[in-house]
C-alpha cells in the first residue's frame, strides 16, 4: 500500500509543478478597450511573450471596472486612461507606482450634417452646450471608463447637467458606442485611436477636436502585492518594465492603421503630461 501511495504522489508531483510553473509565467492585465479595439495589445505582446516567457493574458473592460479588478487582486497590472483615477488607485495602497506608457486625444464625432454646428465651435465647451442646448442626441458610455470619466468632466468644465431624452448612456465598449451612434445619428466622444480604426465603417464624421483638456493619457500600475498574496508581482514589473523601455515604445510608435498613428509613446518623455 505505501509503494502505491509513493507512485501516486510522483505521478502528481510533476502536474503540480507545471501548474505552479504555468501560474507564474501567467501575467494577467486588465485593460481599457480601447487598447484591446484598435489591435495595438495584439501587435506588441507577442514581442514581450517571445522575449521573456511571460503569457499576458488580457483582460479588456473600462477603466473603472480595470481598476476594481486591481483592487479585488484579480489582475496583476492595469493598463488604464484615467489620469486622476489611476492617482487616487496608488494613493489608497492598491497600486506600487504609476508610469506613463502613451497617450493620445479624445474627439468629438458625430452626423456629417452637424446639426448642432459644432465643428466651428471656439471651444470644447462651447461645442458641448451646442449639443447640450438644441438637445441633439448623444451616446455616452455610461460605463465608468475612461472615456466616460473624460466626458462627465468635460461637461462638468463647461457648467452643464445633460439629462433628458436627447441623452442616452449605453454602458458600452468605445466600438459599440461609435456603431450606436452612427445608427441613431447621435454624436459621441471617443479616444482618438479607436475611431481611426472604426471611422471608415460608421456614417459619422470627426467633427471637433484640439483642446488641451482633450489629451488622453494612458497609465500602466503594478497592483500592490501587499494587498494580495497571490499576485504575480514579479511578471507584472517584467511586463511594466518591457513596455516602458524604448524597444517596446518604438514599437507603441510605430503601430499604424491605415497609415495614421493611433498612440503617442511617452514613457521616456513626460513633458505632455
Amino acid at each position: 500500500m505505501k509503494i502505491i501511495f509513493l507512485a501516486v504522489i510522483l505521478l502528481l508531483a510533476p502536474l503540480s509543478i507545471n501548474a505552479e510553473t504555468t501560474k507564474q509565467k501567467l501575467v494577467r492585465m486588465a485593460t481599457t478597450t480601447s487598447t484591446d479595439n484598435t489591435g495595438l495589445l495584439k501587435a506588441i505582446l507577442p514581442v514581450f511573450e517571445a522575449q521573456t516567457g511571460y503569457e499576458v493574458q488580457v483582460v479588456a473592460v473600462g477603466t473603472g471596472k480595470a481598476l476594481k479588478m486591481g483592487r479585488d487582486g484579480d489582475v496583476d497590472v492595469v493598463l488604464v486612461h484615467a489620469r486622476n483615477a489611476e492617482e487616487q488607485f496608488v494613493a489608497d495602497g492598491y497600486g506600487t507606482e504609476r508610469k506613463d506608457v502613451m497617450y493620445n486625444e479624445f474627439v468629438l464625432v458625430g452626423p456629417n450634417d452637424d446639426p448642432a454646428k459644432i465643428k466651428s465651435a471656439g471651444s470644447i465647451s462651447e461645442a458641448l452646450k451646442l449639443i447640450h442646448d438644441a438637445k441633439f442626441k448623444f451616446i455616452s458610455r455610461g460605463d465608468d471608463s475612461g472615456t466616460h470619466k473624460k466626458e462627465q468632466q468635460l461637461w462638468k468644465l463647461s457648467g452643464l447637467e445633460p439629462s433628458g431624452g436627447w441623452y442616452l448612456e449605453a454602458g458600452q465598449g468605445m466600438g459599440k458606442i461609435i456603431q450606436i451612434s452612427g445608427e441613431l445619428g447621435a454624436y459621441t466622444l471617443s479616444d482618438s485611436g479607436t475611431w481611426l480604426v472604426y471611422k471608415e465603417k460608421s456614417p459619422l464624421q470627426q467633427l471637433y477636436k484640439g483642446d488641451e483638456v482633450m489629451h488622453n493619457p494612458y497609465g500602466i500600475i503594478a497592483v500592490n502585492p501587499k494587498r494580495h498574496e497571490d499576485l504575480n508581482h514579479a511578471g507584472a514589473i517584467a511586463l511594466i518594465n518591457w513596455i516602458t523601455s524604448e524597444k517596446a515604445q518604438k514599437l507603441i510608435g510605430d503601430f499604424r492603421f491605415y497609415n495614421k498613428q493611433l498612440f503617442v509613446p511617452n514613457a521616456l518623455n513626460t513633458k505632455h503630461e
